[in-house]
């Protein structure tokens, strides 16, 4: 992993290394049953070179203590590693080109469960795996078994942290699908 955080740091296959401060590799345990993928990294995070460490990194705090994680336990990362200008989403071009790191990521890692934070983690994951991408407000909460070959995974599709920042009232549907996340786990006794 500290081989492939290195070719993240140096990397240059889309004109957002240019811009950033900081690439985000991920942060947490490489030995983690749950890996979070965001979207890519926001301002805060360019800063510190470490993924949600801004406001809805605070939520995403709240939300693992909720069901008794923190963030050494799991693996957070994002599908692109620098941060667009203005927070814009990521292009297409830019997914592509950084979408081989967040591969190896799950390669290396094996994870058990995956939980795509938004949109775009979520469309790019559910097609890895083979599934059909529908929106998110329709999958949220749900749960996709997926066969690798390291064994099965678990998909979990939910709403970005930062949805609780600005459209307060689904703050209760991410601490559902959180409840979910930690009924999984515990069917699974991990």
């Amino acid at each position: 992993m500290k081989k492939l955080e290195e070719k993240i740091k140096n990397c240059r296959k889309c004109p957002l290394w240019q811009l950033r401060t900081n690439p985000v590799p991920g942060s947490g345990s490489y030995d983690a049953k749950v890996m979070f993928v965001g979207e890519a990294p926001g301002y805060w995070e360019d800063q510190q070179g470490l993924p949600f460490v801004g406001k809805a990194g605070k939520v995403l705090d709240e939300l693992l203590n909720s069901i008794g994680l923190n963030r050494d336990e799991v693996y957070i990362t994002n599908v692109v590693k620098c941060r667009p200008p203005n927070n814009r989403d990521p292009t297409e071009e830019e997914i592509k080109a950084c979408s081989p790191y967040l591969d190896a990521q799950i390669d290396i890692i094996r994870p058990r469960i995956i939980v795509t934070l938004g949109r775009f983690s979520t469309s790019y994951i559910l097609k890895k795996f083979g599934f059909a991408v529908e929106g998110i407000s329709k999958i949220h909460g749900k749960v996709f078994e997926a066969r690798t070959l390291f064994g099965r995974v678990y998909i979990i599709p939910m709403y970005h942290p930062a949805v609780a920042l600005y459209r307060p009232q689904l703050r209760k549907e991410l601490k559902e699908d959180f409840k979910k996340l930690k009924e999984l786990l515990k069917s699974l006794k991990i």
